[in-house]
C-alpha cells in the first residue's frame, strides 16, 4: 500500500484483477499480464533499431530502466529520443530488436492501446487537456476505469474516486482551480494537470518528452518538484534539454543518459555525463 496519501497509489490493481506493478513472487509473473519486475527492472530495450527511407532514427539502441528509477534523457536533436519513446509506446514498430515491460510483457506485440491498459503512460511536449471541461472533469475523464457507453452512464463516482481526485489535485498543486476550465490555465498549470491526468490512470512507468518546454524559470521549477515527489511511486523517463530542469531532476547521483544518432552516446552521473570528452563534443560544446 503507498504510505504517502499525496501520492496516487500507482501500484494498483486493476478492476478486472490484472497487477499492473510490483514485483513477482519466486521471480515469476503470477498473473498473465503482470509486470514482473523481480529482476528490478522495468524496461529493457535491447539492440533496437528503427530506419526512415534509409536513415537510421535508431542504431541498435540498448537501455533499461530500473523500476521506481527517475531517468533523464538529453541529446541533440534528431538523437532520436522521441523515436525511442514511439517504439516504447508502440507508435513505431521497430525493424530489429526487442522491447520489454518487466522480464515478460513484449511490447513489439502489442498495440498502442494495449500498452497504455499495461501500464505505460506518455505526455508530450505540448499539454493536452479538455480545455472545455472544469479541471476536476478532466481528472476524472482521465480515471481508469471500464469507458464502455452503458458504464459511463451508470457511472458515478465512490468516496475512494473523489479522494483520489483531491490527493491529485494537491499533489499537481491546482486544489485551488478544481472548478475552473482547463482552457484558462497557463501553461505550466496545463502542463501539471495533464500529468494529473496521467497519474489517475495509475501507470507504471511514466513518458514524459520535453515537459518544462515553454515554461518560465518558476513553472519549470514546479514541474521538478512534483516529478521528484512522484519518485518511487512509479518509473519515469524524461527526455529533456533544459539543464537546469535535469539537474533538479537527477541531482548528484541520478542516472543520466545521453543519446545520439540512435544509440547511447554516454550514461552516468549528470557530472559524469558533463565531463564526458564524446558528450562535450556532440552534444554541451566547449
Amino acid at each position: 500500500m503507498n504510505e504517502n496519501p499525496m501520492v496516487p497509489d500507482i501500484a494498483a490493481i486493476e478492476d478486472d484483477g490484472r497487477a499492473l506493478s510490483g514485483v513477482a513472487s519466486m521471480g515469476h509473473a503470477i498473473k498473465p499480464d503482470e509486470i514482473d519486475i523481480s529482476h528490478g527492472t522495468i524496461l529493457y530495450l535491447d539492440d533496437v533499431t528503427v530506419s526512415f527511407d534509409g536513415f537510421r532514427a535508431l542504431n541498435a539502441l540498448s537501455l533499461t530502466i530500473d523500476a521506481g528509477e527517475l531517468r533523464c534523457v538529453i541529446g541533440p536533436n534528431g538523437a532520436g529520443k522521441t523515436t525511442m519513446m514511439d517504439v516504447i509506446t508502440g507508435k513505431t514498430a521497430p525493424d530489429a530488436g526487442k522491447v520489454f515491460l518487466g522480464q515478460s510483457i513484449d511490447l513489439t506485440r502489442m498495440s498502442e492501446p494495449a500498452i497504455a491498459r499495461a501500464g505505460i503512460g506518455r505526455k508530450f511536449q505540448k499539454p493536452t487537456v479538455f480545455e472545455n471541461h472544469p479541471v476536476w472533469e478532466n481528472l476524472e475523464l482521465a480515471m481508469k476505469t471500464d469507458k464502455g457507453w452503458w458504464a459511463s452512464l451508470r457511472a458515478r463516482l465512490d468516496g475512494a474516486a473523489q479522494a483520489r481526485i483531491e490527493a491529485t489535485l494537491e499533489l499537481i498543486h491546482l486544489e485551488g482551480e478544481a472548478r475552473r476550465l482547463a482552457g484558462e490555465l497557463s501553461h505550466g498549470q496545463k502542463q501539471r494537470l495533464e500529468i494529473g491526468m496521467l497519474l489517475m490512470q495509475q501507470p507504471a512507468l511514466l513518458l514524459l518528452d520535453e515537459p518544462a518546454a515553454g515554461m518560465t524559470d518558476h513553472e519549470t521549477m514546479e514541474l521538478a518538484e512534483l516529478l521528484n515527489k512522484l519518485r518511487g511511486t512509479c518509473s519515469m523517463m524524461v527526455v529533456e534539454h533544459d539543464m537546469e530542469f535535469v539537474a533538479a531532476l537527477a541531482g548528484e547521483t541520478g542516472r543520466v543518459t545521453v543519446m545520439a544518432e540512435g544509440h547511447v552516446l554516454a550514461h552516468g552521473t549528470l557530472d559524469e555525463v558533463k565531463r564526458d570528452e564524446a558528450v562535450i563534443e556532440s552534444y554541451l560544446g566547449r
